[in-house]
């Protein structure tokens, strides 16, 4: 039986089944995804099973005398699983997803055997054991808090005046001295935003070092990326006169922190791409969605801290009922109560011509100047390997016979050919980022299948 026919198969009490793609894609490292798929056969297995609600539980035979207790919620999805392992899901509970999208034996459905309903209801009933009267619930100090962000306030401006005099000094001393003074002139002035409790500015200055020597025409390139700074600095210490959705966006650009606003929009949210950056820091996990009635685009950003992934992991290609609540003046948006678990793949979001990705593009930064990518459902693109004397990938487009070049850190993927076997050379639906650096595929749609495949 084909993916596609397994994932729009009758909906029987497992619910609907991820693909071993999906499951996969939600390993913290290559080395769990390996382990994990060594795991997916029955033969570790025993006790395993599901219920009608997104459950699945089981024990993995291990190194000791006692098996693993592995039980996963798929409409979160939440792990627990009694392996002293540190990395979330740990391959146990990726096997066990492997072994409950497989084909070849179905779980049984039926009730949790108890050690797993524990853990289970005290999941489900998290989000209901403190309401705003629960005495354990300390009241937030309004007035302390607003002390707080002013006095913030105020040492961000400080470090954004700093900043404004280094970049003028910067400028009147020409932009070739600044590859004499090396990385550290930059990484001390970041330090400086950093204690200025501005991480926005600091990422910029740490971007604006690895320029000078970075190729030919790096200063052109240094004195855009100043430019923008400049403008960034600007922008915050004249906020007050900026309308309101601006001076949100300028906040979150320079590191301020912001909460969600607003009333949550409930909707059927499409799982267009998930995608981790970092470095031994933090994690970054990105996480597209595209609401089927709203037509709205969403990034859920989630954290992980000193190698460990982020909480948050949704199967790419699933949809899920659930509410976000938007940040102001941000794609993003927090992922709040889902009501249903992921069900199956669903048609790909309208997709747009080339041109109109630019167009899209180009509108979205008359309300971010520093937005680097913006989500867009290429429709009919067709990828294109570098031809003759040509560096870049293309995206051509069928109709309008032009093209998009893909960035140079997406065309630096193995992902590429994938795209290419995919499309088979011809016109293909594919998700992706697109911005100044051109267009970063994320997934692509199989040709006459709403199988969502993940390119990251």
């Amino acid at each position: 039986m084909s993916v596609v026919a397994r994932t729009f198969g009758d909906m029987t009490q497992q619910g609907a089944r991820w693909t071993s793609e999906q499951v996969l894609a939600l390993a913290p490292d290559e080395a769990s995804r390996k382990a994990g798929s060594r795991l997916g056969t029955a033969g570790p297995w025993s006790e395993s099973g599901c219920d009608g609600a997104g459950a699945v539980w089981g024990l993995c035979k291990g190194s000791g005398s006692k098996p693993y207790r592995t039980v996963i919620d798929t409409s979160g999805p939440g792990y627990k699983c009694s392996c002293p392992s540190r990395k979330f899901p740990c391959k146990h509970a990726i096997g066990l997803l492997l072994l409950w999208s497989t084909d070849e034996q179905p779980m049984p459905a039926g009730a949790a055997p108890d050690w797993a309903e524990q853990w289970l209801k005290g999941r489900r009933s998290k989000g209901s054991d403190q309401s705003p009267t629960d005495p354990n619930v300390t009241p937030v100090d309004e007035r302390a808090t607003r002390r707080r962000a002013e006095k913030r306030a105020d040492r961000i401006t400080t470090g954004a005046t700093e900043l404004e005099q280094r970049l003028a000094d910067l400028l009147s001393g020409g932009l070739a001295a600044a590859e004499r003074p090396g990385y550290g002139l930059w990484e001390e002035t970041a330090a400086r935003m950093v204690d200025a409790q501005a991480p926005g500015l600091a990422a910029r200055v740490r971007e604006l070092g690895a320029i000078p020597s970075s190729g030919p025409g790096w200063p052109t390139r240094l004195l855009e990326e100043c430019a923008l700074l400049h403008l960034l600095d600007r922008a915050w210490l004249g906020r007050e006169g900026l309308p309101d959705a601006l001076a949100a966006t300028v906040r979150s650009r320079v590191g301020a922190p912001t909460a969600p606003q607003g009333p949550a929009i409930r909707d059927n949210w499409q799982v267009l791409a998930q995608y981790d950056t970092g470095d031994a820091k933090l994690t970054t996990r990105r996480i597209w969605l595209y609401g089927k009635e709203s037509g709205r685009s969403a990034l859920v950003l989630d954290f992980g801290a000193a190698g460990r992934a982020p909480g948050i992991a949704l199967p790419v290609g699933q949809t899920m009922d659930a509410d976000l609540t938007p940040y102001p003046g941000q794609l993003r948006a927090a992922l709040g109560e889902r009501y249903t678990a992921p069900s199956g793949p669903d048609d790909p979001p309208p997709g747009v011509t080339v041109t109109e990705a630019v167009e899209r593009y180009g509108r979205a930064l008359l309300n971010d100047p520093w937005l680097d990518a913006y989500p867009v459902t290429l429709a009919g693109a067709i990828p294109t390997p570098p031809q003759n004397n040509e560096t870049s990938w293309e995206l051509t487009d069928a109709k309008e016979e032009l093209a998009l070049p893909i960035s140079q850190c997406a065309a630096a993927r193995p992902a590429l050919w994938k795209l290419m076997a995919l499309s088979e050379g011809a016109p293909t639906t594919i998700f992706g980022e697109c911005g100044h650096r051109g267009f970063t595929p994320l997934a692509a749609w199989q040709a006459g299948t709403r199988e969502l495949v993940a390119l990251t």
